[in-house]
């Protein structure tokens, strides 16, 4: 009926997880257990929400069930031979056999519908489109009973679902009755115009058409056109009536679909005996009661199914809902369950409840209850409870779970003794059919696989809105459900069915202590003792072997005893008590926390985590040293900063002493500064930390005064210095945590003899090392070729240093075996950088001091080259680059015909900072130079042409300078003749942009930059958007193959971000219906989109108050003004407040391009924004309606917007007559 347009929300039933992670994620992951409703959801494959509604509903329709479960394989054969040719198979009934059993027996939390949708030859494209469940009930209906003919269910659906209406045409002269039945499968209401279902049946079945006037009937029996009624009955009711409301509607006027979402009441229970043709018989065979409430939520172009039903069978757990349980909610449920309330004075509940309970009829006069209230308790309700409570009256209505109103309204009566209409007490029959709410009949929202427990009172809520009641589902009230079948979901189950469910039972209890047990297990890293010493305050291994390989994979569901027995065993050679410590590995060495004591805490409440540590040792002591733990003991790890002499390098490098580069060591044995790392206890003092040293009490301590007085070594000076701040006598009580050193921290410690060298010097607290500048120097490493060759193998490994100053050329031509070679900058992932120029010198080559440079087999470029790389076919992997030198006025032509590159039909692309193939090197007439290519740049040589010179296009216009084209994606690496070559690669706009300007049409307009240029995107023809974003990918712009595009010449650069939106602004002329000329506007909406940042803005821009403007968004495709107001809307205090309305969102959806009125209300009272212009197009599609009404042609330029095209719901049955 509406094909797919009821497409899912995108945050309604859809992952946005890819299908290859979410698969992974099922193979690993077993499907987890019912909820507390103990009822099964059903998985939503795309946009099947609504069948799954439809099918928990006929699940929990018991008789459907049981009639389904009646027939055997002798009847609808089996699934093993669905594929032979021969057999038939009635697929779709036996399906549905094994859903509703693994919805009723099977322990998980929702069940996949793929093998049902599979049967009605579904592909995997139906799971994601939406239909309409009032369709899909039709169609679900007409597919079972084709594939039950010939079984002895072929008859229940008919049954159950089917009734008669007798349509009657009535001669008002003669007399004379014409009748024709028909069959209906549901009943279809409308909605429009009606505020309830009674009312719509009303109109139905009640209320008579008249034929008269200009509409006469013709009389069979008086031969002539006569006046007469037209009535419809209900002649025959089903066991259970279906009514399908008419939500959905179409305006001849907009031209478009809508939802009607005004208020659309109806009853619980409901008596159809007004409606039917025969009104005799027991009121009981009229009477039916609600027990499912399919709803949608959304629009009539998308949304989402989920159905309200009632769980007959009593099948779930109901429990309150979270809302429910509170102390008034549990103090008012408390009271209404009561049978007759004890009076309490000072609860106006309890008093009014005692009231109504005590009289005969169950009921009070509501102009009375004021007199019995004060005859009561001796006074009146506003002296005692009006101002706490507020007028009686509405403290009735708040209490609707209570309280109720009957007799049109003028008694008051409890809920859970509801009076008749004649104030008598109900009778035994219609006691019979109520249902008891103690007894567990409650309701359930069976949302796809959520389901979760509601209240009677909230399917009202359902009565209105976006999210409303679109399909009732009634049951005869006389249909009792036998007490075997209470709680029972093996009641009348196929024993085949029942063991299938257990099967899988076992199956998912497997896989679940299977992954369990995975999930569960954790990687525990053990630190024994006795590899281990205490240094310093930190724990440093012994013997880096001795501590490997102790890994233990362990269930973190096991207690802390397990695990210390498991280590028992691990250990045979162990004596003495075992404690375990958790610890952690840290710059400064191995660090213990809290010791796990409790023998019965599992390691999951002990809070052990996969790769946790874990110290093994006696508790006391390792190796005679105490262990401190805890976080204030946390060692740091300092590096510790000594002067040295040059002829000691080779001492303190054997100690494992780092020599300083950076900060001043020295050539030919001059002095400079050693670097150490050493871990210290962080709860240790500096006195102690000086006394661990080894230094004498008179020793000085200073940390690096990183914000000071030194300067930073740049590339080729060789001087500086850096400043130090000297701790006072105070500090040397203070722990390392209190003066917040951290690890990495620098400690420099000087004996007072240090300072007659010229290297350090003190001022005041400050302690400056001065590095000379004239000391420079550059290590030099040979590396042979990577490939064979002549060279001398043991020249492999040689290092040498030489000495450079930045001024002076130092760098020469070195030639080893004869074989030129030149000098290569290693970067710090030992990469190597394009060859140093030999013509410059260190501080021009740009060569960094006391640096790396690697001596390679070639030749070096002079100042006039440049040094490529060259890859093929993509970006380059590990040794697939090839080097070349060429000279900077290259063109590219010539560098493509080079016969090292030379490839037929290729073209040269540049590869961007991150290794992605990026601009192409479009014109082969440039230079290397002119496209600014630089030295160490990589080219990607691909097979294909460059893209063509011939553009189509129109001609400029004067007043505004478009060009039309479009954007063609060529993967085949062809020709495109009429449009732009589209990369494999990301293309960036402003590359794009750059192309654009080889427009012919652009060759004779002045465009200096990209920046002049504007490109919209066209939705037919109509300017739709505008392309933002010089840095973004045409792939993120979203513009694909096909896409429709045009260009607009600017007088001045412009560059739009992506919430800048461009409007078209005219201000009203005052007192007439016209406006000025549009002028353009740059909105700025990234901060704030509200109607007041857009009032502010035209203010600013024509020099008036913000507080004297009237806006309105011009609707052009209905020749219509929005007005767009402040929308200050009343909020209340109990509510949180709400967010600023957005002008991008609904209802006005500004976009560029759009068309802003503007009223002076200064100057112009007139606050109309129509024009004449709007009024005649107004009035064409008044006419253009009239003329679709009537069936006539319309004009396809005024045809609605294009949509999906509607798919057709269908169900494939086999031939089974």
């Amino acid at each position: 009926m509406f094909g797919n347009l009821f497409e899912e929300e995108e945050n309604e039933g859809l992952s946005l997880n890819t299908p290859k992670g979410r698969n992974a994620k099922l193979e690993k992951e077993p499907p987890p257990p019912r909820g507390r409703s103990n009822l099964c959801g059903i998985k939503n494959q795309g946009g099947t929400c609504y069948l799954n509604s439809l099918l928990q509903t006929l699940l929990f329709t018991p008789e459907f069930r049981e009639e389904l479960f009646r027939l055997g394989p002798e009847e609808l054969g089996c699934l093993e031979d669905k594929d032979k040719p021969e057999a038939k198979v009635r697929v779709i009934p036996l399906e549905l056999q094994r859903l509703f059993a693994r919805l009723l027996l099977v322990d998980q939390q929702s069940a996949s519908t793929a093998d049902l949708t599979d049967s009605f030859g579904w592909n995997s494209s139906e799971g994601t489109n939406q239909h309409d469940v009032q369709e899909l009930n039709r169609i679900l209906f007409s597919a079972l009973e084709n594939s039950l003919v010939g079984t002895s269910g072929s008859s229940f659906i008919h049954r159950l679902y089917h009734g008669t209406i007798v349509n009657s045409i009535v001669c008002k002269e003669c007399g004379n009755v014409s009748q024709r039945q028909e069959d209906f499968l549901d009943l279809t209401v409308c909605v429009c115009g009606v505020s309830s279902l009674e009312e719509a049946l009303w109109n139905m079945f009640v209320e008579e058409e008249l034929f008269e006037g200009n509409n006469l009937y013709r009389c069979a029996q008086c031969d002539r056109l006569v006046t007469a009624a037209k009535s419809a009955k209900l002649k025959k009711l089903p066991p259970f009536m279906t009514m399908s409301l008419l939500r959905f509607s179409f305006d001849f006027t907009k031209f478009e679909r809508y939802k009607e979402t005004g208020r659309y009441s109806f009853p619980f229970t409901i008596d159809l005996r007004p409606f039917c043709e025969q009104a005799d018989g027991e009121d009981l065979d009229f009477m039916y009661e609600l027990f499912s409430v399919i709803i949608h939520k959304g629009g009539c172009y998308g949304g989402h199914y989920h159905v309200y039903i009632k769980d007959i069978d009593q099948l779930g757990k109901w429990e309150p809902p979270d809302e429910d349980v509170k102390p008034k909610a549990q103090k008012k449920e408390k009271v209404k369950e009561r049978c007759e309330a004890e009076l309490q004075e000072d609860d106006p509940l309890s008093v009014l409840t005692a009231i109504i309970a005590q009289e005969p009829s169950q009921s009070v006069l509501l102009d009375q209850l004021g007199q019995q209230l004060m005859n009561k308790i001796g006074s009146s309700w506003n002296k005692k409870f009006r101002k706490q409570y507020g007028p009686i009256g509405k403290f009735l209505q708040s209490h609707k779970d209570i309280f109720m109103l009957v007799s049109n309204g003028t008694r008051v009566a409890l809920k859970k003794n509801p009076p008749s209409p004649n104030t008598e007490p109900p009778s035994p029959a219609e006691q019979n059919y109520k249902p008891d709410p103690s007894q567990g009949s409650h309701w359930f929202d069976l949302n796809d696989s959520a389901v979760t427990s509601i209240r009677e009172a909230d399917i009202e809520k359902q009565f209105q809105g976006k999210e409303s009641a679109y399909m009732l589902f009634y049951r005869k009230t006389q249909l009792l459900r036998p007490k075997e079948a209470l709680n029972n979901p093996h009641y009348n189950v196929p024993a085949y069915l029942i063991q299938m469910a257990q099967e899988e039972n076992l199956q998912l209890q497997e896989q679940r202590e299977e992954f369990e047990a995975t999930n569960n297990t954790v990687e525990l890293h053990l630190h024994l003792a006795h590899c281990y010493k205490m240094k310093n305050g930190a724990m440093q291994r012994i013997n880096e072997e001795l501590d490997r390989n102790t890994t233990l994979s362990f269930d973190r569901r096991k207690t802390v005893g397990d695990l210390r027995s498991t280590i028992y065993q691990m250990q045979e050679l162990w004596e003495g008590d075992m404690a375990l410590t958790v610890a952690k590995c840290l710059p400064a060495g191995l660090h213990l926390y809290n010791n796990l004591t409790d023998d019965s805490v599992s390691l999951y409440s002990a809070g052990i985590h996969s790769n946790t540590d874990l110290f093994v040792w006696n508790g006391r002591e390792v190796f005679g040293a105490t262990i401190h733990a805890g976080a204030e003991w946390e060692p740091v790890l300092l590096t510790v900063v000594r002067p040295f002499l040059g002829d000691d390098v080779e001492h303190e490098v054997e100690r494992g002493a780092k020599c300083e580069k950076s900060d001043g060591s020295f050539e030919n044995g001059g002095p400079g500064l050693k670097r150490e790392a050493i871990g210290f206890a962080g709860g240790a003092t500096l006195g102690e930390v000086r006394e661990a040293l080894g230094e004498p009490k008179e020793s000085l301590l200073c940390q690096e005064h990183k914000g000071g007085k030194g300067t930073v070594q740049g590339p080729g000076e060789g001087g500086g210095g850096s400043g130090w701040r000297v701790f006072p006598p105070d500090d040397m009580q203070r722990t390392l945590k209190e003066l917040s050193l951290k690890d990495g921290d620098s400690l420099l410690v000087l004996e007072p003899q240090s300072f007659d060298s010229s290297v350090f010097t003190r001022n005041g607290d400050v302690v400056t090392v001065t590095t000379p500048s004239d000391c420079r120097w550059l290590l030099v490493e040979f590396q042979p070729p990577s490939k064979g060759g002549d060279m001398d193998t043991q020249e492999e490994g040689r290092k040498a240093k030489v000495s450079a100053t930045g001024n002076m050329v130092r760098i020469l031509t070195f030639t080893l075996s004869g074989a030129p070679c030149c000098l290569r900058q290693v970067d710090c992932t030992g990469k190597l950088l394009p060859p140093v120029c030999e013509e410059l010198s260190v501080r021009d080559a740009g060569v960094r001091l006391m640096t790396t440079l690697a001596l390679c087999p070639g030749n070096g470029p002079k100042a006039s080259q440049l040094f490529l790389h060259f890859t093929v076919g993509g970006p380059p992997s590990a040794g697939m680059e090839m080097d070349i030198i060429v000279e900077k006025t290259s063109t590219v032509k010539e560098v493509r015909d080079l016969n090292v590159l030379l490839i037929d039909t290729s073209e040269m692309e540049r590869l961007d900072w991150c290794e992605e193939v990026g601009e192409p090197l479009v014109d082969e007439d440039l230079s290397l130079s002119d496209l600014k290519i630089s030295n160490g740049e990589t080219l990607v040589i691909t097979e294909g042409l460059l893209p063509p010179k011939v553009w189509k296009g129109l001609g400029l216009t004067s007043d505004v300078k478009y060009i039309f084209f479009k954007w063609m994606v060529n993967l085949q690496k062809v020709l495109c003749s009429d449009g732009i070559k589209a990369h494999r690669n990301p293309q960036i706009f402003l590359i794009f942009a750059l192309q654009l300007m080889t427009l012919p049409a652009l060759q004779d307009a002045c465009i200096p930059a990209p920046g002049f240029l504007r490109v919209w995107q066209l939705e037919g023809s109509r300017l739709a958007r505008i392309l933002k974003g010089k840095q973004a990918t045409l792939r993120k712009l979203k513009v694909g193959s096909g896409a429709d595009l045009c260009v607009q010449n600017l007088l001045k650069e412009e560059d739009l971000g992506p919430k800048q939106l461009l409007l078209n602004v005219k201000m009203g002329v005052p007192g007439e219906r016209w406006y000025y000329p549009p002028e353009e506007l740059v909105w700025d909406a990234s901060h704030d989109s509200s109607p007041r940042s857009l009032r502010t803005c035209l203010a600013a821009h024509f020099g008036l108050s913000p507080d004297s403007l009237l806006l309105a968004k011009h609707q052009p495709e209905k020749h219509t003004w929005e007005e767009i107001s402040n929308w200050t809307q009343q909020v209340s205090k109990k509510k949180k407040k709400k967010k600023a309305e957005s002008l991008l969102g609904a209802p006005f959806y500004l976009k560029d391009g759009d068309t802003i009125g503007i009223k002076n209300l200064l100057v112009d009272n007139n606050r109309d924004f129509t024009t004449s212009a709007d009024e005649q197009g107004q009035q064409r599609l008044r006419e253009l309606g009239e003329i679709r009404q009537k069936g006539g042609p319309a004009a396809a330029s005024d045809r609605a917007k294009p949509r999906k095209p509607e798919l057709p719901l269908s169900i494939s049955v086999g031939v089974f007559r």
